[in-house]
C-alpha cells in the first residue's frame, strides 16, 4: 500500500530551519499503515531534508558550518546568470539533498532518542514549501 500527502510550510529563508517531525507522524497515522517506509521529498532546488536534534545549539552551529562551507557573500556562477543572488542556497541543498527516508515499525517512524525531521529553507527569501510525503507499506 502507498500512502502520499503533502505538508505546507513557510520558510524564513537563509537557512531556516524547521521541525516537520510532527507534521510526518500525522501523516504516518493517517496512512494507517503500520511497517514499511516513509518518504519525505522537497521539490524544489534550494531546500533540504534531514534528521538532527533539534536544539538551538545545534541549529546554530549547522547554520555556522553551512556558511563556512558555502559561503553566501561570494560571487556564484548562477548568480551572474539569473541575478537572483541565491546561488549559494542552490549550492548549500545540493550538499544537503532534497529528500529522506525513515524506516517505520508498528505505526511509528525509527528514530533516534534525541532525532527529529527537520526542513532547511537555505533561499535567500521567505517561501511557501510544499513537502510531500510518502508512506509505502502495509
Amino acid at each position: 500500500m502507498i500512502y502520499s500527502e503533502t505538508i505546507t510550510l513557510s520558510t524564513k529563508g537563509f537557512s531556516d530551519i524547521l521541525d516537520v517531525t510532527q507534521q510526518v507522524d500525522a501523516v504516518l497515522g493517517r496512512s494507517k499503515i503500520q511497517n514499511g517506509l516513509v518518504t519525505v521529498f522537497c521539490p524544489g532546488s534550494t531546500g533540504a531534508l534531514t534528521t538532527i536534534e533539534y536544539e538551538s545549539g545545534v541549529l546554530s552551529d549547522l547554520q555556522k558550518a553551512m556558511e563556512k562551507i558555502v559561503p553566501s557573500n561570494i560571487p556564484y556562477e548562477h548568480d551572474r546568470r539569473w541575478g537572483d543572488g541565491n546561488g549559494f542556497s542552490h549550492v548549500r541543498a545540493a550538499l544537503m539533498k532534497p529528500s529522506l527516508s525513515i524506516p517505520m515499525i508498528k505505526g511509528r517512524l525509527v528514530l533516534g532518542t534525541w532525532q527529529q525531521i527537520v526542513f532547511i529553507d537555505f533561499d535567500n527569501r521567505r517561501r511557501e514549501r510544499n513537502i510531500l510525503v510518502q508512506v509505502m507499506g502495509g
